[in-house]
């Protein structure tokens, strides 16, 4: 069970993993079904995003469960912390390129507010992940929007 401290801390990594879990998603979603003249490098580079991604995904449970909470675990529960919506039509690339830098940037935020969580419970070892979940996620809207140009 988290301790009063560390609420704060944990619920802030909730929405950071429901929302890289949708992003997970969505982006898995994109890789399968992205046509057009950007094909091959958007299905490349959406596998690389939807990767790290999965690997991410368990850090945050972790970092969560090392904390004495319990991670959220279901579409249910990912659905309501998520700060990224699910996809359920099927945009074209560019759209498909735009909405991700959107999420990204969204995602980005929540790990800001893991950093700011983590900076007031003196907890470095979170404040570190959202940092390093920061920096991925402002490359990867930088390397879609340079599709974009």
């Amino acid at each position: 069970m988290p301790t009063q401290s560390n609420e704060p801390v944990v619920e802030a990594l909730a929405e950071l993993l429901a929302s890289s879990y949708t992003l997970y998603l969505k982006t898995h979603n994109y890789h399968w079904n992205v046509t057009g003249p950007m094909f091959t490098t958007l299905h490349t580079l959406f596998e690389e995003q939807y990767t790290e991604l999965a690997l991410a995904v368990d850090e945050i449970a972790e970092r969560i469960r090392t904390l004495g909470a319990f991670a959220p675990a279901s579409f249910t529960a990912f659905a309501e912390l998520s700060v990224v919506s699910e996809e359920t039509g099927h945009p074209k690339a560019e759209e498909m390129i735009r909405v991700l830098v959107a999420d990204q940037q969204a995602i980005s935020d929540a790990a800001q507010r893991v950093i700011e969580a983590a900076e007031a419970a003196n907890d470095s070892a979170s404040e570190d992940l959202g940092t390093r979940r920061m920096d991925i996620h402002e490359k990867n809207a930088w390397m879609l929007r340079s599709h974009l140009e």
